[in-house]
């Protein structure tokens, strides 16, 4: 069954990528003590107007933290969020999405210790949550 499921979708996911489609890259700085996200395309182009969103644990959108601008870049404010690890997307559209691992610890990020997740784990990750609720 869990075959199947992750078949069904990887194979929907692949077939909904529009050709020639690039990943989307991430960074994160600390710039006069303000965290910035800075995204592009693998070709280098930022990715204008894409949302980023905290998840939850499943993997659902928990709430947005904003847009990219024209040049790829959102300040990130986290000093209301609870200490731990989050998950942060930055979501440029079907097949244009990166996910980043983010420690925090007093509303600041240890930019040493991002991790950014592959696709790939995502779907494992969403496809476990699925079994589980299903059983």
């Amino acid at each position: 069954m869990l075959r199947l499921l992750a078949s069904v979708l990887l194979l929907g996911t692949t077939s909904a990528l529009p050709a020639g489609a690039h990943q989307i890259e991430s960074a994160l700085t600390y710039l006069k003590g303000n965290l910035e996200l800075s995204s592009s395309f693998s070709n280098g182009e930022p990715t204008q107007g894409a949302v980023v969103r905290l998840l939850n644990p499943d993997g659902t959108p928990q709430r947005e933290l904003g847009s990219t601008d024209a040049s790829g870049r959102l300040l990130i404010d986290l000093s209301d969020v609870a200490d731990g690890v989050l998950d942060l997307q930055v979501d440029g559209g079907p097949g244009h999405r990166d996910y980043l691992e983010l420690p925090v610890n007093s509303g600041q990020v240890d930019l040493d210790q991002v991790v950014s997740l592959p696709l790939s784990l995502m779907l494992v990750g969403l496809l476990v949550n699925v079994r589980r609720r299903s059983d």
